[in-house]
């Protein structure tokens, strides 16, 4: 199974491939995209089902073993080996898993799933499918709700704790990537059962949002827990997509995680 994903690629360097969330797409990574570039071979993946990449083949599960082997099929198709990760939420995950199987340099894992509560399942399932639910709205009034200051607060007070930042063009083709996307319903019910027990052999930090409301920050009380050996880092003011909310920090953070993999990496 390979399910060719669609990806924004740009700079030199050692390679480092951005995951997004559940519901989200390359375009998350804008805010830290640039900067990263200066100095990493910078790969931001649009994940099967999600953004502009197709979805699995009919009965193609969307579970774990899946979506790491078809993004180390695309590594191969990319031309990388082992590159450096960094995942948000879902694409956190990813990333912790990829790093379980050696398959990757690094990994920072940027508010992951697999560390929830009960109450803090049965929280974030809720706050996903509310946001899914909104973004069914007709286009025009997704596009009234972009075009006002409030209806961008509304729209992003569950993931940033700066939704004002973003423009009603980001808003609205946030929306519609939430809309149109086709694995959705399926990575969410597998993603409320997925729990991470597994041990990362390489470098690995986990970062939190101290705002995060979909994955709250006492979730990375059991991150510590179970990945001792990790660097765990608050991430100050921030919710649950913290490259937007202080994305100098998220790249201190990348670059401290590569830098302790591979310490050809100067970090400024």
């Amino acid at each position: 199974m390979h399910s060719q994903l669609v990806y924004t690629r740009k700079g030199s360097g050692e390679p480092l491939v951005l995951i997004h969330g559940i519901g989200h797409r390359r375009q998350a990574w804008d805010s830290v995209f640039e900067q990263l570039s200066t100095k990493y071979d910078v790969i931001a993946v649009d994940l099967a089902g999600f953004g502009d990449s197709p979805a699995y083949p009919h009965g193609v599960k969307y579970d774990m073993r899946n979506a790491c082997d078809n993004l180390v099929a695309n590594f191969a198709a990319w031309g990388i080996e082992r590159p450096h990760v960094v995942g948000n939420s879902l694409g956190g995950a990813i990333a912790l898993e990829l790093g379980a199987r050696n398959l990757v340099r690094s990994v920072t894992a940027l508010s992951p799933a697999g560390f929830f509560g009960l109450v803090n399942k049965v929280q974030t399932f809720v706050l996903l499918i509310m946001l899914r639910v909104s973004s069914q709205l007709p286009a025009r009034a997704l596009q009234y709700t972009a075009n006002r200051a409030w209806g961008r607060k509304l729209v992003g007070s569950s993931l940033y704790t700066h939704p004002e930042r973003f423009t009603p063009e980001q808003v609205l083709g946030d929306a519609l990537a939430l809309k149109n996307c086709t694995g959705f319903e399926r990575t969410l019910f597998a993603g409320v059962r997925y729990t991470f027990r597994q041990r990362v052999v390489v470098s690995t930090t986990i970062a939190w949002g101290t705002r995060d409301l979909i994955l709250p920050y006492s979730s990375s009380a059991i991150a510590q827990e179970r990945l001792p050996d990790a660097q765990h880092v608050a991430l100050p003011r921030c919710g649950h997509v913290p490259m937007i909310d202080d994305p100098e920090l998220v790249v201190r953070v990348i670059d401290q995680t590569v830098a302790a993999a591979d310490p050809r990496v100067r970090v400024a």
